[in-house]
Formats: structure tokens, C-alpha cells, sequence
């Protein structure tokens, strides 16, 4: 009798648990989209995103436009461009983000471009690593809607306090983006948390559908 109460306790945690954990991946994901809080920073961080021999697509430039906006503002003295190229690229997500912001009146002496990370917690590690060596700790990271909440949870994983400055152009604004985006940020969220922050990493980057770069409805 008590085998027979104590399995039916732990079958209905379970259940329970898979009912509220994707609810809570869920509402975290939405929350850090629809209310995303910047404010003054050391430096803007620009996560990667597909480009073409230099040239940024669509999500990276939509990226890219943002950080000029919030660098424009005044809202932080410099910019970090992270990420690395695919295998066969002549350059970077990186160097080519770096290019873009100079050709859009950037100066290059305000741009770092770190060629490093083809998912978000190996670009993460890699802009906070640089942060720390200049002894800085606050930054607005610029990514997708859907990716705040996770991209924020790995900086200050890594001693950085980071807020986020969504899109408002492109393929990956929340008008643009399919509920299939929001449920996979959701899921990589909560892998994150769970295994992820005990060193199980699990990567972003699907080959054909890097949910960072591009989510297609």
C-alpha cells in the first residue's frame, strides 16, 4: 500500500512539473520580450547571426540597426561585435558586424569585434571574458526578442549585469516571429537552467535552423 501511494505521489509530480515547467519557460521568454528594460551600460554587445562574405543578413542587420539606435542614444560609449564564422566563410559574424557599424558612422576605435562563438553561451563566455579584462560589467545586449531572456540569464551566469535592447526591425521582431520561436527559446531556456548550469551545455546552433539566427514560421 505505501509502494502503491508513494508511486502515485511521484507520477503526479511529475506530471505536474511537466505542465508548470514549460509554462514557466514560456512566461519568462514572453516577459523578457515584451518589457525589456535598458539602461546606461559599459558597452553594447551585438550577438552573432548568419552573414554572407560580409555582408549581415537580414537578422544580423536588423542587429546591427539597433545597436547603432542605442548607441546613438548615448546609452553606452563602445560596441562589441561576437561570433565566428561557418565553416567556409572568407569572414566573421563578428568582423562583418564591425565593418557594417563603421560604414553607418561608428567609429572603429568604439567597435570590438570578437570572433569567437557560433552559439550564444561560447559567445557569452567570450564578450565577458573581454568585459572582465577591462575591469567593466554592465552591458545591453542586442539580440531577438525571444533570445532576452536567455542571453541576459548567461551573462550574469558569467558576473556580467546585462540588460537587453530587442530588435525592432527584421524577420524576428515579435509581429515577425512564429510561436515555434517562442517555444524553442523556451526550451533552450529551461535546458539552460536546469542542465546547462551544470555544465551540460547544450548548443543553440541546429544545423539549417539556428534558432538564433533565424527562426522561419
Amino acid at each position: 500500500m505505501f509502494l502503491f501511494r508513494w508511486i502515485r505521489r511521484t507520477v503526479t509530480l511529475i506530471v505536474i512539473l511537466a505542465l508548470i515547467a514549460p509554462a514557466y519557460g514560456v512566461s519568462q521568454v514572453w516577459r523578457a520580450a515584451k518589457n525589456p528594460v535598458v539602461r546606461q551600460a559599459d558597452v553594447i554587445v551585438v550577438l552573432g547571426a548568419a552573414q554572407l562574405n560580409g555582408k549581415p543578413g537580414e537578422v544580423l542587420e536588423a542587429r546591427l540597426i539597433e545597436a547603432k539606435r542605442v548607441y546613438d542614444l548615448g546609452y553606452a560609449p563602445s560596441i562589441i561585435t561576437v561570433g565566428a564564422g561557418a565553416p567556409g566563410d572568407r569572414t566573421t559574424e563578428a568582423a562583418s558586424s564591425k565593418y557594417w557599424l563603421r560604414m553607418n558612422g561608428i567609429p572603429a576605435k568604439k567597435i570590438t569585434a570578437i570572433e569567437e562563438g557560433r552559439d550564444t553561451l561560447v559567445s557569452t563566455k567570450a564578450y565577458a571574458a573581454v568585459m572582465k579584462k577591462r575591469y567593466v560589467s554592465d552591458v545591453i545586449i542586442v539580440t531577438d526578442p525571444y533570445h532576452c531572456k536567455r542571453a541576459i540569464t548567461m551573462a550574469n551566469d558569467q558576473g556580467i549585469v546585462g540588460t537587453c535592447s530587442p530588435v525592432q526591425t527584421g524577420p524576428n521582431t515579435i509581429a515577425n516571429s512564429s510561436y515555434r520561436y517562442l517555444l524553442r527559446e523556451a526550451g533552450a531556456y529551461l535546458a539552460h537552467i536546469t542542465v546547462g548550469r551544470r555544465g551540460i551545455q547544450v548548443s543553440d546552433h541546429l544545423p539549417g535552423a539556428d534558432i538564433v539566427t533565424k527562426v522561419f514560421p
